[in-house]
Formats: C-alpha cells, sequence, structure tokens
C-alpha cells in the first residue's frame, strides 16, 4: 500500500471534511446518581443502577473488525444521560482554522489558529487581542500552530510555549517554542525553539500529535504523531526516533530529570512513553495528578490510556483497528506481553482531540469526568472513570454537528472550538 493513500484516508478522518453523522437506535439511558464518593482513583460519582450489562451504548454502528476486547468494559460500556440541565451556546465565530484553546488566569481564553497567529477572547467570546509575529508555521494538511500552554508562572513571567509544525531540513516535523506574551503589542517576545521531535520527514504532512502539558513539578509534557506514513510508523516503537512519543522535557526543553531512558544508550533522553500513533489529548486527573492520554487509531482502535513512564503502547505491533483500506495490520494481534492496554477503545473511531477533567461540581454529576472532543465522530465525549476504569459514556453537542477540535474547563464550564471555526460554551442552566 502506497504511503499517499494512507496520507489521503489519514487526512479524511483527522481534518477538516464533512463528519459523517451517525444515526442511532432506541437506547436506554443510565442516569448518574449525584451523591456518593468512588475512592481517591475515580470520578467522585457513581453509578448506583446495578447490573449494567444490558444497558445499551452509545455506539449503535457496527464495528470495523471481530476484535475482541481485553477485558469486560474496554469498549462500547454502558450510555450515561447528565441529569442536571445545561446549555451549549454559541458565542464566537468565524475563527478561521483553530485547534487549541487554553484558559487565561483571568478567565479569558488564547486560541491558535493553524495559519501562525493566536487570538485571545474573553469568556463571552469577543475578540480582544490578536497575537501575531511567531516564527513560520508549515500549515499544509494537518500542519500549522497547533498547541499553546501557558508557563506555571505565567501571571509573573508571561511566558508562553506552542506547538507547531515546521519546515526542517529536507521536510518537517513538530516543534516547541517559547517566548513571553506582548499583549499590549499584539505578539510573542523573543520567540525560541526549545524541542525538535527529531527526525524530520520530507513525505508527509499528518499526524503531528503537538499536545502540550504541564506537570505539577513543572516540567512539560509533549506529545508527537508517528507522522502517519509507513516510514514513521515503524519508528514509534524506537528509543532513537521521536516520532509517535510521549515526551517529558524541561522548560528549557532539556531531558526532564528522571526520565525513564536517560541512562539507556542510544535512546532519546526525552522520552516518557512509546508506541503512540497520533496523540492530540493529554490530561492530569485532577485528584490522582495520573496522565491521561487519547490518540488516534486507522480504522478503528481509537485509544484511551493511562500513561506511566517507560511503558510501550504497541502501535503499530498491536492495534484494536484496520488499515483505512480494510486490510490488517501487521499481524492482526490486539495483545503481546511487555505492551499496554488501553484503558477503553472506539470501533468506530472518535477521532480525539483535545481533553480535559472537569474539575469542579457545577454540574454535579460531571465532577472528575473526561470529556474529549471527538471530531470525525462530530462530538464532545463525556466518559465517567472509576478506578481507572470507564463506567459510563455521553455524547455532549450532537445537535451542533461539527467537528469539535479542543475543549477547555474554566470556573464550572466548558469551552469548545470546532473546524468550522465557531466557539461554544457549556454551562448550568
Amino acid at each position: 500500500m502506497s504511503s499517499s493513500f494512507f496520507i489521503f484516508t489519514a487526512h479524511f478522518k483527522e481534518t477538516n471534511m464533512p463528519a459523517k453523522q451517525f444515526i442511532y437506535g432506541a437506547a436506554l439511558l443510565l442516569v448518574i446518581s449525584t451523591s456518593g464518593c468512588a475512592g481517591k482513583n475515580t470520578s467522585s460519582k457513581t453509578i448506583t443502577d446495578g447490573d449494567t450489562s444490558k444497558v445499551p451504548s452509545v455506539e449503535t454502528q457496527k464495528p470495523n473488525t471481530n476484535y475482541k476486547p481485553a477485558f469486560e468494559g474496554q469498549t462500547r460500556i454502558a450510555a450515561v444521560k447528565t441529569a442536571t440541565p445545561y446549555k451549549v451556546e454559541k458565542i464566537a465565530e468565524k475563527l478561521g482554522r483553530p485547534w487549541a484553546i487554553t484558559p487565561l488566569p483571568d478567565g479569558r481564553v488564547i486560541i491558535t489558529e493553524k495559519s501562525g497567529y493566536m487570538e485571545i477572547h474573553d469568556g463571552n467570546g469577543l475578540l480582544i487581542k490578536k497575537i501575531t509575529g511567531l516564527p513560520a508555521v508549515d500549515d499544509a494538511s494537518q500542519g500549522g500552530l497547533l498547541d499553546v500552554a501557558l508557563d506555571p508562572d505565567f501571571a509573573n513571567n508571561k511566558t508562553i510555549y506552542w506547538s507547531f509544525s515546521e519546515k526542517y531540513g529536507v521536510g518537517n516535523l513538530t516543534s516547541v517554542a517559547k517566548g513571553q506574551l506582548n499583549e499590549a503589542a499584539g505578539t510573542v517576545d523573543n520567540p525560541k525553539v526549545i524541542f525538535r521531535a527529531t527526525p524530520a520527514l520530507d513525505n508527509s504532512k499528518q499526524h503531528y500529535g503537538s499536545r502540550l502539558l504541564f506537570d505539577k513539578d513543572g516540567n512539560l509534557f509533549v506529545s508527537s504523531g508517528e507522522r502517519s506514513v509507513l516510514e514513521g510508523r515503524v519508528q514509534a516503537q524506537s528509543l532513537q526516533s521521536g516520532l509517535g512519543k510521549i515526551f517529558k522535557i524541561t522548560p528549557e526543553g532539556k531531558p526532564a530529570p528522571g526520565n525513564p531512558f536517560t541512562n539507556q544508550a542510544g535512546a532519546m533522553p526525552e522520552i516518557y512513553a512509546y508506541g503512540n500513533r497520533n496523540v492530540q489529548s493529554l490530561a492530569l486527573h485532577p485528584v490522582t495528578g495520573d496522565l491521561w492520554e487519547a490518540e488516534f487509531g486507522p480504522r478503528g482502535g481509537d485509544e484511551l490510556n493511562l500513561i506511566k513512564p517507560g511503558k510501550n503502547y504497541g502501535w503499530p505491533i498491536i492495534t484494536y483497528g484496520i488499515e483505512y483500506s480494510g486490510e490488517p495490520i501487521g499481524s492482526a494481534i490486539q495483545q503481546k506481553e511487555g505492551m499496554e492496554q488501553p484503558v477503553y477503545y472506539w470501533d468506530p473511531v472518535l477521532s480525539p482531540g483535545g481533553m480535559i477533567f472537569y474539575k469542579g461540581n457545577a454540574i454535579p454529576e460531571w465532577e472528575n469526568n473526561l470529556f474529549i472532543s471527538g471530531q470525525s465522530s462530530a462530538h464532545l465525549a463525556r466518559l465517567v472513570i472509576v478506578n481507572n476504569k470507564v463506567v459510563g459514556e455521553e455524547r455532549i453537542m450532537e445537535d451542533v454537528k461539527e467537528r469539535v477540535r479542543d475543549v477547555a474547563y474554566i470556573d464550572g464550564m466548558l469551552y469548545t472550538i470546532t473546524d468550522s471555526g465557531n466557539m461554544y460554551r457549556i454551562s448550568k442552566k
């Protein structure tokens, strides 16, 4: 199968093309209890309706494969429904090609636009300032200006970090830069590239990954994709390559202290975990501090993973998906010793963009739930997690019928951006 075929089919699923809408059968909806505690590793709310084995999933379409999950509840979990009334409001439009939305300390948001600029909006969606002057980006296909994260001491140093696809050598790659936000001037001062996920490839404009997330110690998680083409795919398993990885670096771009492969000869010392496909979702659990990740599978097999240092997440050796052509991937195996199983997977796919844990209890049953933006699936997925297992799934924003690119949490509300260039606010009625 040619590389161009994989690029085209990946482009259909993971870029701004019309989303396939799902047709739902009748479903019995399970209500989340608004009381009780599920323990320190969980959502604070529990499902109390007893046996859920006969409760339908939100997914009614036929899977792409006949692969069997490794354990009960690994896919197509029981549907849940939010009992608290809430509203979804469109508060901004014509945002161009937004990729990331990140809260500022004062309740405003900063949004990246793929062609290479950022915008600051207030909490009601009003444009406050356009930020330009960033280093050039390679914005063909899935590339461009991607994620943005605030320095933990942003209130004092105004430093921001952003990821982007950069032309480099004969090809391009995922890069991370930092600089000081100068809102008054509408620019970023002293921009500097601090990390590159080498090697650069010259035959792909896909799968840059590119999520940024600071941990409690002030180090930065960075995700990369394996660039979609077969040349990059195999490198997801190589510790000498930066493709298909999760990194942990210092604010200066150096390997974070304690990284698992720092002393392994030939390995990139920035690597934290490997064997990933295309990671656009990272989030820290607000109670446990655990790192969670979601990544694109191929045709089927999008994954939710609990990330641990030094672990191998299997791509492309094990997967619950198949090639876009319908052919099996590799040996068509789903389990192998030494490779981690996903906590949850989707087939058909979710196409996960950004994700965030709901940290408050303005909508009580959402406390510590995980929300993942679905692109080709055209909805916001809500997952109830108990003891590191998904026990309920709900689809939010289905009526909007847009590819949901990213999601942020601010003061009990969720803010989403879509590939149609719109921003929405989800809040209690």
